[in-house]
């Protein structure tokens, strides 16, 4: 099967990485589903601009993936749209503070269900109507270094890191799974209230010294669709971080 004839469903494919992970994915002649959230309009600009580089080949579905027991609709969607699913790229995710003293149930549920259930809800559909392909999963260096102050989305990715290599077993021969596991990429959102000491101290220590680019994870993420004899594999893009 050529790029051309291939389809992905990117979740979180609206803005920051997920958004150049459907570029580069779009680049490579795969016809792409991006799935956004609160994200709708960047989500509809991005359609836009891919639908008029080539016609017919972006659509764009909304959906919160906390209300878990519509996750199916995304892989309906993604054959009605396109007639078949060849990569999941489960990007999307909730990233927020929550220490051990102040977490709140509600506060892991969010985290949890947007961070592992929704890819576990997500690849158990997808395997239903998949014959091959692949799913990526983005994961975290913190998946294996726990970040101090955010405890749920540690314990998240490192279940979505396990998720990775478990489904490789279960859903071997015909489906890959592999995951990327992204170090400094972009700056928080709120990284306007962060001086440039803070910055410069969060980089400190890093090997190459200097703040990644999406498109270190989206090129990453285009080599493990095409990668046909990699899978239960976690590929870091840190910046050497995870030998430090």
């Amino acid at each position: 099967m050529n790029a051309s004839d291939k389809v992905a469903l990117v979740t979180g494919g609206a803005r920051r990485i997920g958004a150049e992970i459907v570029r580069q994915l779009h680049a490579a002649e795969y016809r792409v589903v991006i799935h956004c959230n609160g994200s709708a309009s960047d989500a509809e600009l991005l359609k836009e601009q891919l639908n008029h580089s080539r016609a017919d080949s972006a659509d764009v579905i909304a959906h919160n993936l906390a209300e878990t027991s519509h996750l199916s609709d995304l892989i309906e969607f993604t054959i009605k749209s396109f007639g078949q699913l060849d990569c999941l790229v489960n990007n999307a995710s909730v990233f927020f503070p929550t220490s051990l003293e102040a977490l709140t149930e509600s506060e892991l549920d969010q985290v949890m269900g947007v961070n592992l259930t929704a890819p576990l809800l997500l690849s158990q559909a997808a395997a239903r109507v998949m014959t091959s392909g692949c799913i990526i999963n983005i994961i975290d260096i913190y998946a294996e270094k726990p970040l101090k102050g955010y405890l749920a989305y540690s314990i998240s990715k490192a279940g979505l890191h396990m998720l990775t290599r478990g489904l490789a077993l279960e859903l071997a021969p015909n489906i890959r799974v592999n995951g990327v596991s992204p170090g400094p990429i972009l700056w928080p959102e709120d990284a306007a209230e962060m001086s440039e000491e803070e910055k410069h101290q969060r980089l400190a220590g890093l090997p190459l010294g200097k703040i990644g680019n999406p498109s270190d994870i989206a090129k990453a993420v285009v080599f493990l669709g095409e990668a046909e004899f990699i899978t239960g594999q976690v590929l870091s893009v840190d910046g050497g971080q995870s030998v430090v």
